[in-house]
């Protein structure tokens, strides 16, 4: 049996881009529904640095507050180290005007619950949990909804028609996928394995900073109770890490970072090891009449920066921005072409920015780290400009911080 609901926006996708979306339209007074294929937000190794451009948005919007009351750390700089044994401060956060002079790391679950409670309380809007979509509707060349299932077993069937759908559902996007997109990938020269240690008092928690061993990487965010860690190796090399067991992991671990030599025990097995699949691909067009695809299902970043939810958000903020009006003013489906191109016209150039910046990481770091070359120390010019010229410094900090084209909060959304 297939039972048919109506609004006037699904937004498939309840990560930071799906959610944000849902909260903008429906203070504009839009019916939107958000639909999220998990029962609840809590998932481990999402991402979970938010960045200043994101936190102000926050404040826009009148939910600084609520954020800043969330379990958090901060990160107030960010360096490289130095084949000597010291470091180069690149980026000082402590340059930018407070209180957008840091990232904050929150848990996304966190984040995301906090987005949802704001938007439950606008009445146009429904966030569906637990329900998949499965396809897309088109009549005439125009998609006109998406098809629904309960994720846990069979269930009753739904046609969710809208005048417009947004693609929020991430780099493996079902909806972009059952449109007809397929994203042109960029060479990624690592995957990531994520994993928890425990933290202790006198942790560092405030820097940001790699190591580097022979040809391996490995970085590590501070949470309130733990670390949350990431190892850098080559693509393809899930199987032989895991071939090689928990205890030479653990000894990677070790030699990486020596204070966390005592405490690596606590991964008791490589199934506490998990593994990313590294993407970085864009679609050439993000829209068909009656869709529009943004954050990952449009551009899948890569880990490098921590920018993806960030980049994300902007995403929505524009979509937002440019398609209340038009859904106001009555347009719908092919008669909104014109304001998804504008939306993809608008988001196009910072996405190219930070991707290209991330594929300059990607050589100068990583490439070089798996070929055992960092022992050379990182390029030249970077250096002796943070080196000696403290300005720089901050100039590095805020394209972090900000990234390029950041987004304001429309001013009907604001509290």
């Amino acid at each position: 049996m297939v039972t048919t609901r109506r609004t006037t926006v699904a937004v498939v996708g309840g990560g930071p881009a799906g959610v944000v979306l849902g909260l903008l339209l429906a203070r504009a007074g839009i019916a939107v529904e958000v639909v999220e294929r998990h029962d609840d937000f809590n998932r481990d190794f999402r991402g979970d640095t938010v960045h200043a451009s994101t936190v102000r948005l926050l404040d826009e919007l009148g939910l600084g507050e609520a954020f800043r009351s969330l379990p958090q750390s901060r990160l107030d700089d960010f360096s490289l180290p130095m084949p000597d044994g010291s470091r180069l401060l690149l980026g000082d956060f402590s340059r930018l005007a407070p209180p957008y002079d840091h990232v904050a790391m929150v848990p996304q679950w966190d984040l995301l619950d906090m987005l949802v409670t704001a938007a439950r309380a606008e009445p146009s809007s429904t966030i569906t949990m637990g329900t998949a979509a499965t396809g897309v509707i088109v009549e005439n060349g125009v998609v006109t909804g998406v098809h629904l299932t309960p994720r846990s077993g069979p269930g009753e069937r739904t046609e969710l028609r809208a005048d417009v759908v947004v693609a929020c559902d991430g780099r493996g996007s079902t909806v972009r996928d059952a449109a007809g997109f397929r994203p042109v990938s960029s060479s990624v020269p690592f995957d990531t394995w994520w994993f928890r240690l425990p933290r202790r008092d006198g942790d560092t928690a405030s820097a940001l900073v790699p190591a580097f061993s022979e040809a391996d990487v490995l970085l590590s965010f501070p949470r309130p109770d733990y670390h949350q860690v990431a190892y850098f190796a080559p693509k393809g090399s899930d199987a032989r890490l895991r071939a090689e067991g928990v205890e030479a992991f653990r000894a990677r671990v070790a030699r990486l970072r020596p204070d966390f030599a005592e405490r690596v025990g606590a991964i008791g097995s490589m199934d506490e090891v998990h593994v990313l699949d590294v993407r970085m691909d864009r679609l050439r067009r993000w829209w068909r009449s009656g869709l529009l695809c943004i954050g990952d299902a449009a551009h899948a970043m890569s880990p490098a920066g921590g920018v993806g939810i960030n980049l994300a958000v902007q995403d929505a903020v524009a979509t937002a921005t440019v398609l209340a009006p038009a859904l106001r003013a009555g347009r719908s489906g092919a008669g909104l072409d014109r304001d998804l191109a504008r939306v993809q016209r608008r988001r196009t150039p910072p996405a190219v920015v930070v991707q290209a910046a991330q594929s300059v990481l990607h050589r100068v770091v990583f490439e070089r780290a798996f070929a055992g070359r960092l022992g050379d120390g990182p390029p030249l010019l970077p250096v002796l400009l943070a080196r000696y010229v403290p300005p720089v410094r901050g100039l590095y900090a805020r394209g972090v911080a900000f990234g390029p084209l950041p987004e304001h909060a429309p001013a009907w959304a604001r509290r």
